[in-house]
């Protein structure tokens, strides 16, 4: 089986955003082009184009949650109370290991600007960023093998 934390961390250390790398590296999962994955994510990079917001690695998984396990029938409620405590469930785990799913918290930082960052040597050393896309990597693999999807 693909080691799809890794190869989720070495997409954000070359360069995709966080929600692009978790997203990416289930392509094979989610049966989504490699291109469009990097477009379907690439809004949700820096906390929600730089807001600080939710965290673009948890925004990532859930988006792969949502493609592969996520709910259609919108009269039977069941399959939505599924995910939405499948969501809440990924969302406790990451909140339990980091304290926040809020991007400003845990790479405490306000920087706002749209302007994204220079990817350098600094700039990964300096954000913990590459550990919370290996964790929310790591949620979803455990749980699709967990469902029997991979």
């Amino acid at each position: 089986m693909k080691d799809y934390p890794k190869i989720a961390t070495e997409l954000f250390l070359s360069g995709y955003n966080c929600a692009q790398a978790v997203l990416c590296a289930f392509s094979d999962v989610t049966n989504l082009d490699v291109d469009l994955s990097k477009k379907i994510a690439s809004s949700f990079g820096g906390g929600m184009g730089r807001m600080r917001q939710v965290c673009g690695a948890v925004s990532g998984m859930l988006l792969v949650l949502g493609i592969v396990l996520g709910y259609t029938d919108t009269v039977d409620t069941t399959d939505k109370t599924t995910h939405y405590k499948l969501v809440q469930d990924k969302m406790n785990a990451f909140i339990e290991k980091y304290d926040s799913v809020i991007c400003s918290q845990l790479i405490k930082s306000k920087d706002t600007s749209y302007v994204p960052s220079p990817r350098c040597q600094e700039y990964y050393q300096s954000r913990p960023c590459a550990k919370f896309v290996w964790y929310c990597a790591q949620l979803v693999q455990e749980e699709l093998q967990k469902q029997g999807k991979i």
